[in-house]
């Protein structure tokens, strides 16, 4: 557990209540010292009822794989420019299984790609979630933190955001405050301490070539 609350730390102490967009100049409102709090009690304490699980493929299926990964992860990128395109034709597609993802925030970037991600709702968010990978090495490395900040906003309208909605989920602090919770409720009770890690009907894998992949989901299918 203090694994878990040290990673969110990192990622909350860095944030430092940055949410001030450069072009129209305006300090919004910020979670502030309520962020800290987050690393400091019971995740339990904080509604996380509104931060919705993003899942695709079969609910019913008799195998659910669950990925923790980071949106600023060099490996988690990787990952979903190979390995999961065939997962999702092979299993996803197929309804063979119940996929599940779920944000890891090592840092404040992959915070905030969260909160931009799940700004479309859940009918848009794995086409974020692959517009955020593959352009990870430019909004990432886009410079400080208020040109992240933009280089992300502009990656919210490319997605068919406006600049008021895209402003309005990044200045959420009290759903931020939520995502970090859940992050740490979830994590905990999984074990998970890297990404991409992954969970095969409650078990816990690290990141693998495909073939091992596969190999483990065709074994529990055949249970």
């Amino acid at each position: 557990m203090n694994r878990i609350y040290a990673i969110a730390a990192v990622a909350l102490v860095a944030l430092g209540g940055y949410f001030a967009w450069s072009g129209t100049q305006t300090q919004t409102q910020t979670p502030g010292a309520s962020f800290g709090a987050v690393s400091a009690q019971a995740a339990a304490d904080i509604d996380t009822s509104g931060v919705l699980e993003m899942t695709l493929g079969n609910p019913d299926a008799p195998v659910t794989v669950i990925e923790y990964a980071s949106f600023t992860c060099p490996h988690c990128r990787d990952f979903h420019a190979g390995s999961f395109k065939q997962l999702k034709s092979d299993y996803i597609d197929t309804d063979k299984i119940n996929f599940v993802y779920r944000e890891v925030y090592f840092d404040r970037y992959g915070l905030w790609a969260g909160m931009i991600a799940r700004c479309g709702g859940p009918e848009r968010y794995f086409g974020f979630t692959d517009l955020l990978y593959s352009t990870q090495s430019e909004w990432a490395r886009a410079g400080d933190p208020p040109d992240v900040a933009q280089a992300l906003k502009r990656l919210g309208r490319q997605g068919g955001l406006s600049e008021e909605e895209v402003t309005a989920c990044l200045s959420d602090g009290e759903k931020a405050q939520a995502m970090v919770a859940l992050y740490q409720k979830n994590a905990a009770a999984d074990g998970v301490n890297s990404t991409p890690s992954f969970i095969i009907n409650g078990k816990l894998h690290a990141n693998m070539p495909y073939s091992e992949f596969s190999s483990l989901i065709d074994a529990e299918l055949a249970n």
